[in-house]
């Protein structure tokens, strides 16, 4: 099984808004690890999310697009780590529901060349459209109290992604047990090996 590598987009989380704040990685007290650094790790982020369906033309993605997600993702991140340990901010809250307030974008369904039914933007892409159905998505994850209960920051020593935890009996202790928990256990062996 191959690693992941830090730098890899995630999207894992659960949520949409959780996975633009997996964005960003690496411990809160540490250097952050960049995952959106360029134009077209945005565009890839777009796709994998599924905020614009595969094969939209995503030409007019610019840095300004990237500068202005980013800035989404950093509050984003904020309000939800507080969340997780307490109460956000009230100026950051505001900020994310001016972000909510803009129309998302608007998709039909249209016959793809093989005759199914694919999804398609109504027009072109709106870096506003887009990030107001991240906010969105953030506010109604901040105001189920059922989702907010199973919000959980993942245990590795090195992570600092937040997660929803729909597991069994809500023990999970990684975002990804591929990742995050395999680190874990080979760390574990080590040790083992190590004292023995």
């Amino acid at each position: 099984m191959a690693s992941a590598s830090p730098y890899d987009l995630r999207f894992d989380s659960g949520r949409l808004c959780l996975d633009l704040v997996a964005t960003v990685g690496g411990r809160l007290s540490e250097a952050p690890v960049e995952r959106l650094d360029g134009v077209e790790r945005l565009r890839a982020w777009l796709v994998g999310a599924g905020l614009v369906p595969r094969g939209t033309a995503l030409e007019t993605v610019d840095g300004g697009w990237l500068i202005r997600f980013r800035a989404a993702r950093d509050l984003l991140h904020r309000i939800v780590h507080t969340e997780v340990e307490g109460r956000a901010a009230g100026s950051d809250l505001e900020r994310v529901n001016a972000l909510a307030s803009t129309a998302p974008p608007a998709v039909r369904a249209v016959r793809g060349a093989d005759g199914t039914l694919v999804r398609r933007l109504a027009a072109a892409p709106d870096c506003g459209a887009l990030l107001a159905q991240v906010a969105r998505d953030a506010v109604e994850l901040l105001t189920d109290p059922v989702a907010r209960g199973q919000l959980r920051q993942c245990e590795g020593e090195t992570c600092s992604l937040v997660y929803l935890d729909t597991s069994r009996g809500r023990r999970r202790r990684w975002c990804s047990s591929e990742v995050c928990g395999n680190r874990e256990r080979v760390a574990r062996h080590r040790r083992r090996v190590t004292r023995a």
